[in-house]
């Protein structure tokens, strides 16, 4: 089948590796050059975790986790590097991804604040901590430009520069040319919207300009992954983190302002950095808090934070990653080829519902 993929960030990147590797004749178009800062796959860092109260995000996680290893093995770079991590914060958020562990078959503890301070002395816990083995993070270039590598020795076409200006039934139009399509993909990020809803009527998606930070390490310690989840001794939001080559970076989930991805400006709002180094002063003994080097990305959000994968018709979707998707880009990556070849999805969580095709 012939198959365009619209969008190269990771879950473009991750559709069309899998396209290809069932024999589909995938091209995948690309509104920027490689490597753009333009969207929400750039960086360095993501967290990789299983730590999920859904037991189904949970068993996504696992078929993730064997897919990026598959992957690093095709391509021979180093994607997932495994440190840990821990869940802190309210028991009533935290025990919950311990008892969906535990069904998984998932290696899980659970410490007491003073105990998990005492092994990992860059942090400060609150109330319930959740510590499992088998997470750590991803560095997301390597990962997007190892899907395209893949997708690319498997026969794929990778055209960058291409905006894509409309869809159709069977089409595919950039400035540059038209494309023909037995099946179109639609993995465009923020601009999601703006490509298919003259077709599909999706749920409302909201872009945010988010703002995490990168802070510098003065202890020499251990840094797992964590989330700080709200309700406990934190108030307001809830907190992510993880240590890579640029620092131990920082960010609240879902706080930055909504914006146009493609008249937003790159400004990270000093309140929100405020509110990082606030957070770092209280909670992370390990970084200089005055340290913090901000930067931006986009989140599509959907009304439940559950992502967007479905088919109508020809046209499947793959949208509103809500800032937690880019883990699972692998396995989303066979959810879309599995609609594409017609396979009933085995969770009705992504779907459009009667949302049709015009």
């Amino acid at each position: 089948m012939n198959v365009v993929v619209v969008g190269g960030g990771v879950i473009g990147a991750a559709s069309a590796w899998s396209l290809t590797k069932r024999g589909h004749d995938v091209t995948l178009i690309e509104q920027f050059a490689p490597g753009h800062k333009n969207g929400a796959s750039h960086g360095t860092s993501r967290i990789f975790r299983h730590a999920y109260a859904d037991d189904y995000y949970v068993s996504l996680a696992a078929r993730a986790y064997t897919l990026w290893r598959e992957l690093e093995n095709d391509t021979q770079s180093e994607l997932l590097t495994l440190t840990g991590a821990v869940d802190h914060g309210s028991p009533d958020i935290v025990k919950p991804r311990v008892k969906a562990l535990t069904r998984a078959g998932l290696a899980s503890e659970v410490l007491e604040p003073l105990d998990a301070q005492k092994r990992w002395a860059g942090l400060a816990f609150d109330t319930t901590v959740l510590y499992h083995p088998d997470a750590g993070r991803l560095h997301a270039d390597r990962s997007v430009a190892a899907f395209i590598e893949a997708a690319q020795a498997l026969g794929a076409r990778v055209e960058y520069g291409s905006p894509v200006r409309s869809i159709s039934a069977t089409e595919v139009s950039t400035d540059a040319r038209t494309y023909s399509a037995d099946h179109i993909v639609v993995a465009a990020g923020a601009w999601t919207h703006k490509v298919v809803s003259a077709h599909v009527d999706l749920p409302v998606l909201v872009t945010t300009q988010e703002q995490p930070a990168h802070f510098l390490p003065t202890v020499d310690a251990d840094w797992p992954s964590f989330i700080h989840h709200p309700g406990a001794e934190l108030r307001g939001e809830g907190i992510y983190g993880l240590a890579g080559e640029e620092g131990v970076k920082i960010g609240e989930h879902g706080t930055g302002p909504v914006v146009d991805p493609d008249t937003r400006n790159f400004t990270p709002e000093s309140d929100g950095i405020e509110r990082l180094k606030t957070y770092a002063r209280a909670w992370l003994p390990g970084v200089d808090a005055d340290s913090a080097n901000p930067l931006t990305c986009l989140y599509t959000t959907t009304p439940d934070s559950n992502f967007i994968i479905d088919r109508r018709d020809n046209l499947t979707i793959a949208g509103g990653f809500s800032g937690h998707g880019f883990k699972f880009a692998p396995a989303v990556g066979e959810l879309v080829a599995d609609l594409v070849d017609g396979r009933i999805p085995e969770t009705a969580l992504f779907r459009l519902g009667s949302r049709t095709i015009s």
